[in-house]
C-alpha cells in the first residue's frame, strides 16, 4: 500500500481477526464499495496477515479477492441479510438467536464470536430511519448482535440520524451506548452523535473523523472510452455530473420522502443546458449506483434520461460513462475533471478527496458537514430549502467560483488525509486484548 509504513499493529497482532458490516462488496453502489475497499486497505496495510470477514447480502461463506487501487486482497465473505426466511443461516435474525445459544453451528455468528474487532460502516449514512424501518433494522441488527456477543464494536466514521421515530431513536441510542467506539465523519455528524448519546457521551470513545473514502486509492489502469480520452487531453474544460437514479427515476417519491422544494429533474436539466449554452465545456455523466437497467435507483438510466431530454444540444459534448467501473477506477476519472457536480455522497467525495472542486445537489443534510470539512460548505445546494430556480442559480455560482474553491480544497486536504491515517490507527487499537496475547 502507498504511504509510510505503520508496522506497530501488524508486528504486535499478526493474527488480528476482523469482521466488517455495513460495507458489503458487490452491491453495485460504488459509495458502499468505496467504504469496503478503504476499510480493507486500512486494516491490511497495518496487519497484512489479518483474517477479515466481510458480511454481504449473498448466501453462505465464500473466499473473495477484492481489488483496491492496484492491489488485490483476499478475504472471507459471509451472507447476512435482514430476511424473513428465519430458517436460513444467513438471516440476521437466525444469527442473533443462534448467538444466544452459543452459536448453534451458524457460520456467520461463529466468525463474529472469534473476532478481535467488529467494524460497522452503516453504508456511510444509513444509521437513520430516513430510508424506512426495514433499512434501519438491516444496519442496526449487526451492531446489536456484536454487542450481545460482547465483541468490541467500532462504528466507522459515518452520519448519525436523522430519526423520525422516537422508538428507533432510542434503539440507536442503546446501540451507541454499547459500542466500544463510535466515529462521526464530520462536525455536524459529531454533534448529532453527542445529542443522541446525551449524558453517555464519552470523548474517549466518541470521536470526530472523516469519511474513509477520502483515503481510497486510485486505479488508472483502464483506458477511458471515447470521447473522454480526447476530451481530457485538450484545454477545454470537462465537467463531471452524477445524476441520482434515486431522485430522478422516482421524482415524486423522492420529493415527498426528502421534502424537496426544488424539482430534481428540472434542476439537473437546467444546469446541463446552461453549461452547454454558456460555456465550451464538455460533460461526462458519471453513474455511481449501478443498479440493474430499469431499476428504481439506477444512475445509469437517469443519465440516459438526461441525454434524451437534452436532445441535439448534447451531441458531441455529452457522454455517459458505462456502468462497469469500480470505485477506484471512477475516482481516477473524476480526479481529472475541472469541476464535478453530484447527488451521490461518495461521488462528490471522490472529487473532493482528489482536489477537484465539487458541488452537491443535496437531498439531505449529510452533505453539508462533509463539504465543510473541506472548507467548501458553500458549494452544497440544498434542494430541500431552495426552489428550482434558486437551486440552479446556486449551482451555477459554484461553477463561477470553482477555481477559488480548488485552492481552499487543496489546503484543507492536507489535514483531512492526515486524519484518515490517524483514525484508522485509533480504530484498530480497540481490538480485543486477547489479540496481543495470541501474538506474544
Amino acid at each position: 500500500m502507498s504511504g509510510s509504513p505503520r508496522p506497530t499493529l501488524s508486528q504486535a497482532s499478526p493474527s488480528l481477526r476482523v469482521c466488517l458490516f455495513g460495507a458489503a462488496p458487490g452491491t453495485r453502489n460504488l459509495g458502499v464499495s468505496a467504504l469496503c475497499h478503504s476499510t480493507l486497505a486500512g486494516v491490511l496495510d497495518r496487519a497484512p496477515d489479518a483474517d477479515v470477514t466481510v458480511y454481504d447480502f449473498g448466501h453462505g461463506v465464500r473466499e473473495q479477492r477484492t481489488r483496491v487501487g492496484t492491489h488485490d486482497f483476499t478475504h472471507r465473505v459471509c451472507g447476512a441479510k435482514n430476511s424473513r426466511r428465519l430458517h436460513r443461516r444467513d438471516s440476521l435474525w437466525n444469527m442473533r438467536v443462534s448467538g444466544w445459544f452459543g452459536g448453534l453451528g451458524n457460520p456467520g455468528i461463529a466468525h463474529l464470536r472469534r473476532a478481535d474487532l467488529v467494524l460497522d460502516a452503516s453504508g456511510g449514512d444509513s444509521f437513520t430511519d430516513l430510508y424506512g424501518e426495514h433499512r434501519f433494522w438491516t444496519v442496526t441488527l449487526p451492531k446489536r448482535i456484536a454487542i450481545e456477543q460482547k465483541r468490541p464494536l467500532v462504528l466507522l466514521p459515518q452520519t448519525y440520524g436523522p430519526f423520525r421515530s422516537e422508538r428507533l431513536r432510542e434503539e440507536a441510542r442503546s446501540v451507541l451506548r454499547g459500542a466500544a467506539s463510535a466515529w462521526a465523519r464530520d462536525e455536524r455528524s459529531f454533534q448529532s452523535l453527542r445529542e443522541l448519546l446525551e449524558d453517555d457521551f464519552d470523548p474517549a470513545r466518541h470521536r470526530q473523523g472523516v469519511d474513509l473514502a477520502f483515503g481510497l486509492e486510485l486505479d488508472d489502469s483502464r483506458s477511458w472510452p471515447a470521447p473522454a480520452t480526447s476530451w481530457l487531453g485538450d484545454n477545454v474544460p470537462v465537467i463531471g455530473l452524477n445524476v441520482s437514479g434515486l431522485c430522478w427515476q422516482r421524482a415524486e417519491h423522492a420529493k415527498k420522502r426528502y421534502g424537496l422544494r426544488a424539482d430534481y429533474r428540472d434542476t439537473v436539466f437546467g444546469l446541463a443546458a446552461r453549461i452547454l449554452r454558456r460555456t465550451e465545456a464538455r460533460i461526462v455523466l458519471v453513474p455511481h449506483v449501478l443498479a440493474a437497467p430499469g431499476g428504481a435507483e439506477s444512475d445509469y438510466d437517469a443519465c440516459l434520461g438526461l441525454v434524451r431530454g437534452l436532445g441535439r444540444k448534447a451531441h458531441g459534448r455529452v457522454m455517459v460513462l458505462g456502468p462497469d467501473y469500480g470505485p477506484s477506477e471512477i475516482k481516477s476519472l473524476i480526479a481529472q475533471f475541472d469541476w464535478f457536480v453530484g447527488t451521490r455522497m461518495h461521488a462528490t467525495i471522490a472529487a473532493l478527496s482528489t482536489g477537484v472542486p465539487a458541488a452537491a445537489l443535496a437531498y439531505s443534510g449529510k452533505f453539508k458537514g462533509v463539504f465543510e470539512t473541506c472548507n467548501v460548505g458553500d458549494c452544497v445546494t440544498d434542494a430541500r430549502r431552495l426552489d428550482t430556480q434558486d437551486a440552479l442559480e446556486h449551482l451555477w455560482s459554484s461553477w463561477l467560483v470553482h477555481d477559488e474553491a480548488r485552492k481552499a480544497l487543496r489546503q484543507a486536504l492536507v489535514a483531512v488525509r492526515g486524519q484518515v491515517r490517524e483514525q484508522m490507527d485509533a480504530i484498530l487499537s480497540v481490538a480485543a486484548p486477547d489479540t496481543l496475547r495470541r501474538a506474544a
